[in-house]
Protein backbone atom coordinates (compact mmCIF):
# COMPACT_ATOMS: atom_id res chain seq x y z
CA UNK A 1 0.00 0.00 0.00
CA UNK A 2 2.84 2.33 0.84
CA UNK A 3 4.46 1.65 -2.53
CA UNK A 4 1.28 2.74 -4.37
CA UNK A 5 0.99 5.98 -2.37
CA UNK A 6 4.62 6.88 -3.02
CA UNK A 7 4.23 6.17 -6.71
CA UNK A 8 1.07 8.29 -6.87
CA UNK A 9 2.74 11.15 -5.00
CA UNK A 10 5.77 10.95 -7.27
CA UNK A 11 3.53 10.99 -10.35
CA UNK A 12 1.68 14.06 -9.10
CA UNK A 13 4.94 15.87 -8.35
CA UNK A 14 6.30 15.01 -11.82
CA UNK A 15 3.11 16.32 -13.43
CA UNK A 16 3.38 19.59 -11.51
CA UNK A 17 7.05 20.01 -12.42
CA UNK A 18 6.27 19.28 -16.07
CA UNK A 19 3.34 21.74 -16.09
CA UNK A 20 5.26 24.60 -14.45
CA UNK A 21 7.07 25.69 -17.65
CA UNK A 22 3.77 25.62 -19.55
CA UNK A 23 2.13 27.88 -16.96
CA UNK A 24 5.16 30.16 -16.97
CA UNK A 25 5.03 30.24 -20.79
CA UNK A 26 1.36 31.25 -20.72
CA UNK A 27 2.10 34.01 -18.21
CA UNK A 28 5.06 35.15 -20.31
CA UNK A 29 2.87 35.20 -23.44
CA UNK A 30 0.22 37.27 -21.64
CA UNK A 31 2.90 39.71 -20.47
CA UNK A 32 4.20 40.03 -24.03
CA UNK A 33 0.66 40.65 -25.35
CA UNK A 34 0.02 43.31 -22.69
CA UNK A 35 3.37 44.95 -23.45
CA UNK A 36 2.58 44.97 -27.18
CA UNK A 37 -0.85 46.52 -26.54
CA UNK A 38 0.76 49.26 -24.43
CA UNK A 39 3.34 49.94 -27.17
CA UNK A 40 0.53 50.17 -29.75
CA UNK A 41 -1.37 52.66 -27.59
CA UNK A 42 1.73 54.79 -27.10
CA UNK A 43 2.67 54.65 -30.77
CA UNK A 44 -0.91 55.50 -31.81
CA UNK A 45 -0.88 58.51 -29.47
CA UNK A 46 2.50 59.50 -30.84
CA UNK A 47 1.26 59.22 -34.45
CA UNK A 48 -1.82 61.30 -33.61
CA UNK A 49 0.36 64.03 -32.09
CA UNK A 50 2.87 64.00 -34.96
CA UNK A 51 0.04 64.17 -37.51
CA UNK A 52 -1.64 67.10 -35.74
CA UNK A 53 1.65 69.01 -35.58
CA UNK A 54 2.28 68.33 -39.27
CA UNK A 55 -1.23 69.53 -40.21
CA UNK A 56 -0.76 72.75 -38.21
CA UNK A 57 2.57 73.37 -39.92
CA UNK A 58 1.26 72.89 -43.47
CA UNK A 59 0.02 76.10 -45.15
CA UNK A 60 -2.46 74.25 -47.40
CA UNK A 61 -4.44 72.92 -44.45
CA UNK A 62 -6.05 74.61 -41.45
CA UNK A 63 -5.10 72.20 -38.68
CA UNK A 64 -7.74 73.59 -36.33
CA UNK A 65 -10.48 72.26 -38.63
CA UNK A 66 -9.29 68.66 -38.46
CA UNK A 67 -9.77 66.02 -35.78
CA UNK A 68 -7.17 63.22 -35.77
CA UNK A 69 -7.50 59.75 -34.23
CA UNK A 70 -5.18 56.78 -34.68
CA UNK A 71 -5.79 53.06 -34.16
CA UNK A 72 -3.15 50.42 -34.95
CA UNK A 73 -1.24 52.84 -37.16
CA UNK A 74 -4.29 53.91 -39.20
CA UNK A 75 -4.83 57.68 -38.99
CA UNK A 76 -8.47 58.82 -39.19
CA UNK A 77 -9.13 62.43 -40.28
CA UNK A 78 -12.50 64.06 -39.52
CA UNK A 79 -13.88 67.57 -39.67
CA UNK A 80 -14.63 70.24 -42.23
CA UNK A 81 -12.20 71.86 -44.66
CA UNK A 82 -12.64 74.70 -47.14
CA UNK A 83 -11.78 72.86 -50.37
CA UNK A 84 -11.09 69.53 -52.04
CA UNK A 85 -7.44 70.62 -52.29
CA UNK A 86 -7.25 71.04 -48.51
CA UNK A 87 -8.82 67.59 -48.05
CA UNK A 88 -6.29 66.01 -50.39
CA UNK A 89 -3.40 67.90 -48.78
CA UNK A 90 -4.46 66.66 -45.34
CA UNK A 91 -4.26 63.07 -46.58
CA UNK A 92 -0.84 63.71 -48.09
CA UNK A 93 0.44 65.29 -44.88
CA UNK A 94 -0.85 62.44 -42.70
CA UNK A 95 0.52 59.77 -45.04
CA UNK A 96 3.92 61.50 -44.91
CA UNK A 97 4.22 61.04 -41.14
CA UNK A 98 6.72 58.31 -40.35
CA UNK A 99 5.01 55.22 -38.92
CA UNK A 100 1.56 55.83 -40.44
CA UNK A 101 0.30 52.63 -42.09
CA UNK A 102 -2.68 54.21 -43.86
CA UNK A 103 -5.05 57.19 -43.75
CA UNK A 104 -8.85 57.16 -43.56
CA UNK A 105 -9.99 60.57 -44.78
CA UNK A 106 -13.56 61.43 -43.70
CA UNK A 107 -13.10 65.19 -44.07
CA UNK A 108 -16.13 67.08 -45.38
CA UNK A 109 -15.65 69.95 -47.85
CA UNK A 110 -17.80 72.87 -46.63
CA UNK A 111 -17.34 76.40 -47.91
CA UNK A 112 -16.62 78.96 -45.17
CA UNK A 113 -19.84 80.89 -45.89
CA UNK A 114 -21.96 77.77 -45.31
CA UNK A 115 -19.97 76.45 -42.35
CA UNK A 116 -21.84 78.28 -39.58
CA UNK A 117 -25.22 77.00 -40.77
CA UNK A 118 -23.82 73.48 -41.17
CA UNK A 119 -22.20 73.55 -37.70
CA UNK A 120 -25.43 74.68 -36.01
CA UNK A 121 -27.45 72.07 -37.88
CA UNK A 122 -24.90 69.34 -37.01
CA UNK A 123 -25.23 70.12 -33.29
CA UNK A 124 -29.03 69.91 -33.53
CA UNK A 125 -28.85 66.60 -35.42
CA UNK A 126 -26.38 65.07 -32.93
CA UNK A 127 -28.54 66.21 -30.01
CA UNK A 128 -31.66 64.67 -31.59
CA UNK A 129 -29.90 61.33 -32.21
CA UNK A 130 -28.50 61.30 -28.64
CA UNK A 131 -32.00 62.02 -27.27
CA UNK A 132 -33.42 59.05 -29.19
CA UNK A 133 -30.59 56.79 -28.01
CA UNK A 134 -31.07 57.97 -24.41
CA UNK A 135 -34.49 56.31 -24.36
CA UNK A 136 -33.03 52.89 -25.25
CA UNK A 137 -30.98 51.04 -22.61
CA UNK A 138 -28.87 49.27 -25.28
CA UNK A 139 -27.87 52.52 -26.99
CA UNK A 140 -27.35 54.97 -24.10
CA UNK A 141 -23.54 54.73 -24.29
CA UNK A 142 -23.21 55.13 -28.09
CA UNK A 143 -21.12 58.15 -29.08
CA UNK A 144 -22.63 60.37 -31.79
CA UNK A 145 -20.70 62.78 -34.02
CA UNK A 146 -22.18 64.73 -36.94
CA UNK A 147 -20.28 66.38 -39.83
CA UNK A 148 -22.29 68.08 -42.59
CA UNK A 149 -25.31 65.89 -41.89
CA UNK A 150 -23.29 62.65 -41.79
CA UNK A 151 -23.78 60.91 -38.44
CA UNK A 152 -20.93 58.70 -37.18
CA UNK A 153 -21.72 56.19 -34.43
CA UNK A 154 -18.88 54.84 -32.26
CA UNK A 155 -18.61 52.83 -29.07
CA UNK A 156 -19.79 49.35 -28.12
CA UNK A 157 -23.13 47.59 -28.24
CA UNK A 158 -24.08 44.08 -27.16
CA UNK A 159 -25.29 42.65 -30.48
CA UNK A 160 -25.41 43.21 -34.21
CA UNK A 161 -29.14 43.78 -33.79
CA UNK A 162 -28.45 46.71 -31.45
CA UNK A 163 -26.00 48.10 -34.01
CA UNK A 164 -28.58 47.87 -36.79
CA UNK A 165 -31.20 49.47 -34.54
CA UNK A 166 -28.82 52.38 -33.83
CA UNK A 167 -28.32 53.00 -37.55
CA UNK A 168 -32.04 52.84 -38.21
CA UNK A 169 -32.89 55.22 -35.37
CA UNK A 170 -30.22 57.72 -36.47
CA UNK A 171 -31.44 57.65 -40.10
CA UNK A 172 -34.91 58.60 -38.84
CA UNK A 173 -33.72 61.96 -37.49
CA UNK A 174 -34.57 64.91 -39.78
CA UNK A 175 -31.48 66.37 -41.48
CA UNK A 176 -29.41 63.16 -41.43
CA UNK A 177 -27.88 62.61 -44.87
CA UNK A 178 -26.20 59.30 -44.04
CA UNK A 179 -25.01 57.18 -41.12
CA UNK A 180 -21.54 55.68 -40.64
CA UNK A 181 -21.86 52.84 -38.17
CA UNK A 182 -18.47 52.13 -36.54
CA UNK A 183 -19.93 50.36 -33.49
CA UNK A 184 -18.04 47.41 -32.03
CA UNK A 185 -19.67 44.42 -30.38
CA UNK A 186 -18.95 43.66 -26.71
CA UNK A 187 -17.40 40.25 -26.21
Amino acid sequence: MKYGTTTTTAAILMALVAAAPLAAGAADEKAQTTTQEAKTMVSDSWLTSKTKISLFADQRVKGTQISVDTAKGVVHLRGKVDSAEAKSAASDVAQGVEGVKSVKNDLQVVMPAARQAVDVNDKDIAKAVETRFGKDAQLKKVDVRTDAGVVTLTGQVATIGASAKASEMARGVPGVKSVKNELAFAK
